[in-house]
């Protein structure tokens, strides 16, 4: 076999696997924050719409964008940082990988995970957005509430 190509079965040394295991145990870390902040998102949008139920009222309606969009964005953070180390990961895995040893810096990879993809994926909107809908269905209902 060609040395040049390797194939998917060459070994990678014992310091890459030690590598892949820190930057796996920090992609865990990331994904557990995530679930916390969607945890504390619910947690917080909850309170707001059972406050709305009772008392219908637009200002409180417009104050439950805030956690909703703060949480939004950290957790998109979290989302960003989780792909930036995935691609680290990808990158040493690779039996050839030009890595330094147990290198965390994953500011080579900023261009390849853009802000803007992050907040606006699939697992983001449908999150978030559904939240924020309901919400403005609140603030549509305390608007006409407000002018009857």
């Amino acid at each position: 076999m060609n040395s040049s190509n390797p194939s998917p079965i060459d070994p990678i040394s014992d310091q890459q696997v030690k590598h892949l295991e820190f930057i796996q145990a920090i992609v865990t870390r990331l994904g557990n924050g995530s679930f916390l902040i969607k945890g504390w998102t619910l947690t917080a949008a909850g309170i707001f719409f059972a406050v709305l139920s009772k008392s219908l009222s637009w200002k409180v309606a417009v104050t439950g964008f805030i956690p909703i969009a703060g949480f939004w964005l950290l957790d998109s953070y979290y989302l960003r940082q989780e792909r930036l180390f995935r691609k680290l990961y990808d990158e040493v895995r690779l039996p050839e990988s030009t890595v330094e040893p147990f290198a965390m810096s994953v500011n080579n990879y900023h261009s390849a995970v853009p802000w803007v993809n992050v907040i606006r994926s699939h697992t983001m909107r449908n999150f978030y957005g559904t939240l924020a809908l309901v919400n403005v269905v609140f603030l549509v209902g305390g608007i006409l509430k407000a002018h009857s």
